[in-house]
């Protein structure tokens, strides 16, 4: 495993472990996040702890022609119940998945530091949100680092207070990214809620390769 300290720098992905991490330490400045992105590589630690860098293998991705809208999904959406927005108020969103409880989970991994160095990529553009509204109430929405039309939008994290209001989100992103041409939504790892959306993983070899392509 790699310790960074201040030098801007990532080891090659190869180099990450068998669980997926490659590296601890440095900082969350935009810079150095943004460069972990390009690279493939994406920060997930529990607050307290070292900053961790990872670089899975597998990768979960959505590839757009895959996106799978079940037959309830779509009468949901033709029923117009929710509202969608695009980056309207990336801060609540944020904080709404810190907040968020989750199967399984005693805690959060999204820190206030988190919160801050996110938010700051939002002023800057590259950290985005889409927000579900219902009844003009935030009840759902997603964040996450976007690499430019043609290129990969990086899924954070994603939350939800009533039912579907979640995938809304998510299919509203999915359909707008491959309307404007990028080549897939990286979603990290595996869960059964986004294999459900029709995501499935890939060797990261070959995510990095798409990655990487011009």
């Amino acid at each position: 495993m790699y310790y960074l300290f201040n030098d801007l720098f990532f080891p090659p992905v190869t180099e990450a472990d068998e669980e997926g991490v490659l590296a601890i330490g440095g900082d969350l400045s935009s810079e150095r996040l943004l460069l972990a992105y390009k690279s493939g590589i994406f920060p997930w630690f529990n607050e307290g702890e070292p900053i961790l860098w990872w670089a899975p293998d597998p990768r979960m991705v959505l590839f757009f022609d895959e996106l799978v809208i079940s037959k309830s999904m779509k009468k949901i959406l033709n029923k117009k119940i929710f509202k969608v927005t695009y980056n309207k108020n990336f801060r609540e969103v944020i904080s709404n998945c810190q907040q968020i409880k989750r199967e399984g989970q005693n805690g959060t991994w999204i820190s206030d530091e988190m919160i801050e160095a996110y938010c700051k990529l939002n002023e800057e553009g590259v950290a985005k949100s889409v927000e579900v509204w219902q009844d003009d109430v935030l009840v759902g929405g997603l964040y996450g680092i976007d690499l430019g039309k043609g290129n990969v939008f990086c899924g954070e994290s994603m939350f939800s207070k009533v039912s579907n209001a979640s995938k809304t989100a998510f299919i509203a992103l999915a359909l707008y990214l491959k309307k404007e041409k990028y080549k897939l939504l990286d979603c990290q790892v595996y869960n059964p809620h986004l294999e459900s959306l029709g995501c499935r993983e890939i060797d990261r070899e070959e995510f990095m390769s798409i990655l990487k392509s011009k």
